[in-house]
């Protein structure tokens, strides 16, 4: 993979016409590090926010978007797993600061454990008041079953920097 080509394609928004824009509030991309899941390889994050499930489908399906995928992205990106979820009761700033270090959680539920997802849910939702370091924090059910390998809840915390995340990774 040309990590260096994937991260300007993708963060950069020079590739999409203006007009494709406004459907996304956000988006960003960068290396992962560190990941501790043996069987999630990802090099790369690619972080995006949008209004609604609308307008996350209409810049997934816009000619524009197609043609940087295919031009930009599939070429040097050996695989991709998307989990898109509704971030309620998110409230602050859209954008990710500068410098910030994003932590993402992905979980996949056992079938039995289903009946338990609400908990599992407000569990994952309190993590902002645990630790100070999380400056903003979404959490939700996977709505693209079909592109996230099985995960079915993921949350995305933002810190200050990657000493603030490894801080966090040694307390959970």
């Amino acid at each position: 993979m040309e990590s260096n080509r994937l991260i300007s394609a993708s963060a950069s928004p020079s590739p999409l016409p203006p007009l494709l824009r406004h459907h996304r509030l956000h988006i960003s991309a960068g290396p992962v590090a560190p990941c501790r899941s043996a069987s999630l390889t990802f090099t790369h994050l690619l972080h995006s926010r949008y209004r609604s499930k609308s307008d996350l489908a209409s810049y997934t399906d816009d000619p524009a978007h197609v043609s940087v995928v295919n031009n930009y992205d599939k070429p040097v990106v050996d695989d991709v797993m998307a989990v898109n979820w509704v971030a309620e009761g998110f409230s602050g700033p859209v954008a990710v600061p500068p410098g910030s270090s994003l932590r993402l959680t992905v979980m996949k539920l056992k079938e039995e454990e289903e009946a338990g997802k609400g908990e599992i849910l407000g569990i994952a939702r309190g993590m902002k008041e645990k630790f100070d370091s999380i400056e903003q924090l979404t959490v939700g059910e996977n709505f693209s079953p079909g592109r996230s390998k099985g995960f079915s809840i993921a949350s995305i915390g933002v810190v200050k920097d990657l000493e603030s995340n490894a801080k966090i990774l040694d307390h959970v």
